[in-house]
């Protein structure tokens, strides 16, 4: 292919070199590759049009731009060298999303937002970046703008603009169910595996998500499964993906759940090396409780001056976690326990006896035991008087 620089696009089109590089940064030149400082522009590019008079575009052109957006999210970073994809990924928009994932690893959870704010009045790139602006807004304890957030993926499922738009939301907003505990709310066709409906570039993220639903419904094996194979393709000599880091730690705490103690450090070191060096703390403090303190022996350990930062943001973050976790299951608690569980733990709440309650349910107080114990790991309580302030 033929280029031309910056001043033969100018003269060609009649308008300023500085204009050209404006048509440059908002990633309106398709094709055009930057080299250092430089910009290559395809000799047969046309010059942009005046978005003052161009008809506004269709709704189907969304579909394709969020796929072209999540391909370029999914290109490798380099392990050494990872912020190198800011300077690699010459187009303005695919850069800010990219710029906005990078940020939520290292704890800068305002720049990721800001990073999603940015994107006002272009859906697509929006749509791309919801996952890790709802992440960020739930860790920030950012209530309104997740809300905000929210409420533009719920008009994009309600709109049906088309299947994989559709999907592509929905599994944006199950970032927020899965990440805060309500696994029910997922989406019918991920917690089936069926991604058919997703625009492929998204199937790493799919995984990642159904590898969550398996962990809070207790399927280790599952689990490590889904992560495992996704881990292939998330992988390679030059480099990993922005995931490559968190399907370890699922690896890892698949592992640890099936008591396979030395495979789970193992992974869990892994990711450490991978991620720890470049400041990116986030997926530890997200999955510390998973571990029963050998997440927090190795830091000790392995990466002693990132010990400290990483208790800090975990100490700072899950009780935001929890508050989203209380908000989805409060208001979807007949979706959380069934029937008989619900009717349980409204007799419980109200203060009736263990022995009464078995008796009108036709069990043990052994068993029923067991069951409110299940209950309270559902809904994230510890005893009756934390469910009946839950409940009632």
């Amino acid at each position: 292919m033929e280029y031309m620089t910056v001043v033969d696009a100018a003269a060609r089109w009649g308008v300023s070199p500085r204009l050209v590089h404006k048509y440059l940064q908002d990633g309106r030149i398709r094709s055009a590759a930057r080299f250092g400082s430089a910009w290559m522009i395809p000799a047969d590019a046309a010059k942009p049009g005046d978005p003052r008079r161009e008809r506004k575009r269709p709704q189907n052109f969304l579909p394709s731009d969020l796929a072209h957006l999540i391909q370029a999210f999914a290109i490798f970073m380099s392990r050494d060298k990872p912020y190198r994809i800011l300077h690699a990924v010459s187009r303005e928009r695919p850069r800010r999303i990219h710029e906005g994932a990078l940020a939520y690893a290292r704890g800068d959870f305002a720049r990721t937002i800001e990073c999603y704010r940015q994107s006002e009045g272009d859906n697509a790139a929006k749509l791309a970046a919801s996952p890790f602006a709802i992440a960020a807004a739930i860790s920030a304890g950012e209530y309104s703008f997740y809300t905000e957030v929210e409420t533009f993926c719920k008009g994009i499922v309600q709109a049906d603009i088309r299947s994989d738009v559709t999907a592509f939301a929905e599994l944006s907003l199950a970032t927020a169910y899965l990440g805060a505990g309500a696994p029910n709310m997922a989406p019918g066709w991920l917690k089936d595996g069926d991604f058919t409906a997703l625009p492929a570039q998204a199937n790493p993220s799919a995984a990642f998500q159904r590898a969550q639903y398996f962990r809070w419904i207790g399927e280790p094996p599952s689990m490590l499964a889904v992560a495992q194979t996704a881990l292939a393709f998330c992988d390679s000599p030059q480099g990993t993906s922005f995931l490559g880091t968190y399907y370890r730690m699922m690896c890892a705490a698949a592992c640890y759940a099936l008591s396979r103690t030395e495979d789970a450090k193992r992974w869990l070191l892994s990711a450490m090396r991978i991620s720890l060096p470049h400041g990116f703390i986030t997926p530890f403090a997200e999955m510390i409780p998973l571990f029963g303190g050998m997440l927090e022996r190795s830091l000790e350990q392995e990466f002693p001056a990132q010990y400290s930062a990483v208790m800090k943001q975990w100490q700072r973050t899950f009780t935001n976690w929890i508050a989203f976790h209380n908000r989805f299951t409060r208001d979807n608690i007949t979706l959380i326990l069934s029937l008989r569980e619900y009717q349980m733990a409204l007799l419980a709440a109200r203060g009736m006896p263990n022995a009464d309650i078995a008796k009108r349910f036709h069990m043990s107080v052994g068993r029923l035991k067991i069951i409110m114990h299940g209950i309270y790991g559902k809904l994230f309580v510890r005893n009756r008087k934390e469910l009946s302030q839950y409940i009632l």
